[in-house]
């Protein structure tokens, strides 16, 4: 399948994030700002194999809460990363109201040029955010130099599952401000052209699917005065759409949740 990518720069992600779409996503999906929240932050990290001590980099890390996880349930040291000011400001007060600050440092910057040293990272990490990033090959590259050697990848991420077309991405795109989403395949291509050994590689299609069939009773039933109150008609009618078109989507297998364990 050709590729379809969509004009969508930092700069749009940033204006979703620091508006009312970063509060909007909050109340939806919950603090973690990722589909399965905690539970699937534990999946993740269990199949990395997180041992405390270890240093993991979060990239595009939000408002912090799986880096205060991992921090507080494995005892990790957690760099995060992420380009919104309103995410990092969030999650720099929220860690510290945790006591947590020792363990976690946050760094506002692009994931595609990581403020750190090669080989001084055990681990980098991403939930259901690379799906906004505009050159996953240069985000690859990135975390195949800061890892030590040994070190891992391991990521989950919103991505193509099935045969789709241009008319249908489009607007799943346009809901999202995605430049465009990597396959299953290509996520595995990427790890395997820039020297990482695959060490799993699991479509979560279906979970994927069930999760937002909660988001769709949560904008529509439990959130939705809430939406109404708080940001009125216009984006509740957005958040309805995205969320329709999403769970189509994902019940018809065409777009879903990859999650990939990698090794340098």
């Amino acid at each position: 399948m050709e590729r379809h990518i969509k004009d969508y720069t930092i700069k749009d992600v940033q204006d979703v994030y620091d508006g009312p779409g970063g509060l909007l996503w909050e109340a939806v999906m919950g603090e973690q700002i990722h589909s399965g929240g905690p539970e699937m932050t534990d999946v993740l990290a269990q199949k990395i194999g997180l041992e405390k001590g270890m240093v993991v980099a979060d990239l595009c890390s939000a408002l912090g809460a799986p880096a205060r996880h991992l921090a507080k349930k494995y005892g990790v040291m957690v760099k995060g990363v992420d380009a919104t000011k309103t995410m990092i400001q969030k999650a720099i007060q929220r860690t510290k109201e945790a006591g947590l600050d020792k363990m976690i440092e946050y760094y506002e910057g692009n994931v595609l040029d990581l403020p750190f040293k090669a080989e001084s990272i055990d681990v980098v990490w991403g939930q259901e955010a690379w799906c906004y990033v505009t050159d996953k090959n240069r985000l690859i590259q990135e975390a195949y130099r800061v890892l030590k050697p040994g070190g891992k990848i391991g990521f989950t991420d919103w991505i193509i599952t099935g045969d789709i077309s241009k008319a249908e991405l489009d607007p799943l795109y346009d809901t999202m401000a995605f430049p465009y989403m990597e396959t299953f395949e290509g996520y595995q291509e990427l790890l395997k052209k820039n020297g990482f050994k695959v060490l799993e590689a699991i479509d979560q299609t279906e979970e994927f699917a069930k999760c937002f069939d909660e988001y769709y009773k949560k904008v529509h039933i439990d959130l939705k005065p809430t939406i109404l109150e708080n940001f009125g008609q216009e984006l509740f009618d957005f958040a309805s759409n995205l969320v329709t078109i999403w769970r189509k989507a994902a019940y018809e297998h065409k777009v879903g949740r990859g999650l990939f364990i990698g090794q340098k």
